[in-house]
């Protein structure tokens, strides 16, 4: 016959020698230690990020202010930059008309000085102002686009010797540079 099987269970166990999971674990006041460095270290990841989520917020709000600022000043931009033919023409027209015209066609040259004048002053209100150089000014490249270069005896080289166009801008920003003739070095 086979040998009856011992039962596991009727074996005596030396407890002594077996550690339980809960005599290896280390005592507790490094367990605190250990628990507190981890609510440390994600304390101050969590407060990095929430200062750099401030920061964001704040970036987004000054540059959200400053759009909305210059799109007040210079939203116009495009649609001044196009008005810009109206007083070409009227400007031209005025030119045109001599004296005798003048006389003759009276309510013709008020109604387009009136109507120039009043697109000046539409100008005016929205910042808008003339870039008007003067026969013998230095040419400003920032203000001024020459035209053309010829040399003109008694001038210097870089003198503004005709006017083509006026030029315009809207606060600091140019919608136009003033189209000039500019003296070269006489020859």
């Amino acid at each position: 016959m086979a040998d009856p099987q011992q039962n596991p269970a009727e074996e005596p166990v030396e407890t002594e020698d077996l550690a339980t999971p809960e005599e290896e674990q280390l005592d507790p006041v490094a367990e605190l230690e250990a628990a507190q460095a981890r609510m440390e270290a994600e304390r101050n990841e969590m407060r990095d990020r929430l200062m750099r989520a401030l920061a964001d917020l704040e970036n987004t709000r000054k540059r959200a202010e400053k759009d909305r600022r210059e799109a007040a000043i210079y939203g116009g931009q495009k649609l001044a930059r196009d008005m810009l033919s109206v007083f070409d023409n009227l400007n031209r027209a005025l030119s045109l008309m001599d004296d005798s015209l003048r006389e003759q066609q009276k309510g013709l040259a008020e109604g387009l000085d009136l109507t120039l004048r009043d697109l000046m002053n539409i100008y005016a209100r929205h910042g808008i102002e003339r870039v008007a150089p003067e026969v013998g000014d230095t040419f400003d490249p920032h203000f001024h686009e020459a035209m053309f270069e010829a040399p003109v005896p008694g001038t210097k080289a870089g003198q503004i010797i005709q006017v083509v166009s006026e030029g315009f801008r809207l606060n600091d920003h140019l919608l136009r540079p003033a189209q000039v003739g500019v003296s070269s070095t006489p020859g």
